[in-house]
């Protein structure tokens, strides 16, 4: 059966992504032509125009698939979330954790965009703005226990993330010998602590 026009240009869009992917993760995003992504993709030169206006535009359509794949896991039930509770710090540690290992081509790939694009990093920052608000309510029983986040709730969140992605990037490196799971527990204690002032 022959795959319908829109079919065929989902088909190329997803075949110029994966390919960007595979060689942002062996070259880098700057040292990735457009010309390169097509080549890999097996497609004509001028079809990645008809998805894309732009290198920085196709990073955007992969941090809107991120995106996605984030807000699919909040609606896993097993999701707690209150940070007072020292399974609900380990659960989104876990998950950024592998959601970071999953996504390290397109992480690397916005971080070296943004140091050359300014509008890119502007892009990013509000867009980790908006992944932040929606764990905000997480601190919402802080007060009838008598806890108090070590900064605002916006900033506590981004030195929980920032801290976790720091360690991420030591481990990938080598710098830092660490399981997952010995990671994600290390990282749960410290930030638990760190929140609440509790020990756990």
């Amino acid at each position: 059966m022959s795959l319908s026009r829109r079919e065929k240009s989902a088909e190329t869009e997803q075949a110029l992504k994966a390919a960007a992917l595979r060689l942002f993760a062996e070259r880098g995003y700057l040292n990735t032509k457009i010309t390169d992504i097509t080549t890999a993709a097996g497609r004509a030169a001028g079809s990645f125009y008809n998805h894309f206006a732009s290198k920085e535009e196709l990073l955007q359509a992969l941090l809107k698939d991120m995106a996605a794949a984030g807000d699919q896991r909040a609606e896993d039930p097993s999701h707690i979330a209150d940070f007072s509770d020292p399974e609900g710090v380990r659960y989104h540690v876990a998950g950024y954790w592998k959601f970071a290992r999953e996504h390290t081509s397109e992480l690397r790939a916005m971080s070296q965009a943004a140091l050359v694009s300014p509008e890119f990093a502007r892009m990013l920052g509000e867009f980790g703005i908006a992944q932040r608000a929606d764990v905000l309510d997480h601190f919402d029983g802080f007060a009838d226990q008598g806890l108090h986040p070590p900064s605002t709730v916006d900033a506590s969140v981004a030195m929980m993330y920032s801290m976790t992605q720091s360690m991420l990037v030591q481990v990938e490196d080598g710098t830092v010998e660490l399981t997952d799971e010995q990671a994600i527990e290390g990282l749960t204690r410290f930030i638990y602590r760190g929140l609440t002032g509790r020990d756990y």
